[in-house]
């Protein structure tokens, strides 16, 4: 990912490990402030999770991995460390593909360290090659909306859904992004919008409620999301609103495409109706910044995923390639 720092352009990842300690871009900051977070010992680390100072389902499972590793060279007990980490959030399969991946390495004698730049490799590996699939999707002059963030920040590097955005732009394409701002923590607006700022992708940001609009008039035409955990049959939970999306996407004859590894499908739910939707505290709707918003006796419903079925899911960008669900049980060999 590029980022500009006092004026000069640098790669960099959202999530690295250096000796003991871990580091995060500290994705609550930005993008007034480009911060970054130590964890020094695995509760930092699953501070960090829980509060979003990393978000999105590789890099979340990126961060598990080398909390694992981190465990391991502090001497913590693993069993332990694997069910602290796992509390952490309940939607994102990648957390619990990258922990129990990590306790089998324990199983095999494996260096963890190792392991875990093993695991955080493959990710990027992964998200390359969904890049590459996914872009074959982008037409020169398309314009392509997203919901939430599912760029380099989400993923370490690359992305899911930036990643065939970014390429399509890299190969010279003439291509246009409308950014949901994805209330209440504004991820498209605060992340998203950023990304492609320092990517130079040309984008307008939008309400969440605007995205309707823009369908009706036929300026949109494909959507391209992540997903933090992809069902047997298909459903699918992305960041709440995706549904709104994908159904307005339906109405519209416009495709609608989930962008996502194989690490983030569950093969042990069968359907939607089996994924666990955190609910987080009402202050992140009621609240901007340090103002209330709303009456002071009012409360507030803070759901951080909807579901969205499957029959609205035109195809599923992985880094096998281009599949649609009934393709999904040959993921499992």
């Amino acid at each position: 990912m590029k980022v500009n720092i006092n004026g000069e352009t640098k790669d960099m990842r959202s999530v690295w490990m250096e000796e003991t300690k871990i580091m995060f871009i500290d994705q609550r900051q930005l993008p007034l402030k480009l911060e970054f977070f130590l964890a020094q010992a695995l509760e930092d680390v699953a501070y960090a999770i829980k509060d979003m100072v990393v978000r999105g389902a590789p890099a979340i499972g990126a961060a598990a991995a080398y909390g694992m590793a981190q465990a391991s060279l502090l001497e913590m007990d693993l069993n332990e460390a694997a069910s602290q980490l796992k509390a952490t959030r309940p939607t994102a399969q990648d957390l619990f593909t990258a922990v129990d991946y990590m306790l089998g390495e324990i199983s095999k004698g494996a260096k963890l360290k190792n392991s875990a730049e093993e695991y955080v490799n493959s990710i990027l590996n992964k998200c390359q090659k969904i890049g590459e699939h996914g872009e074959k999707l982008i037409k020169n002059e398309n314009k392509i909306l997203t919901h939430c963030n599912a760029g380099a920040l989400a993923t370490v590097d690359f992305g899911t859904a930036l990643s065939p955005i970014r390429l399509a732009h890299q190969n010279g394409k003439k291509i246009f992004v409308f950014v949901d701002e994805t209330r209440p923590r504004l991820q498209g607006a605060r992340l998203t919008a950023w990304e492609l700022q320092n990517e130079g992708i040309p984008h307008a940001l939008i309400a969440d409620n605007a995205a309707g609009h823009f369908m009706q008039k036929g300026e949109i035409n494909l959507v391209i999301v992540g997903a933090d955990r992809i069902t047997n049959n298909g459903d699918f939970a992305n960041k709440i609103g995706t549904y709104e999306k994908a159904v307005l996407a339906h109405e519209n004859n416009i495709p609608f495409y989930v962008a996502a590894p194989i690490t983030t499908f569950d093969f042990s739910l069968e359907n939607g109706k089996d994924i666990p939707i955190e609910e987080r505290g009402q202050e992140e709707v009621l609240i901007i910044g340090q103002r209330n918003i709303a009456p002071d006796q009012t409360r507030a419903r803070n759901p951080a995923f909807d579901v969205t079925p499957k029959k609205y899911v035109t195809g599923y960008i992985t880094e096998k390639g281009i599949i649609t669900a009934e393709d999904i049980s040959s993921l499992r060999n």
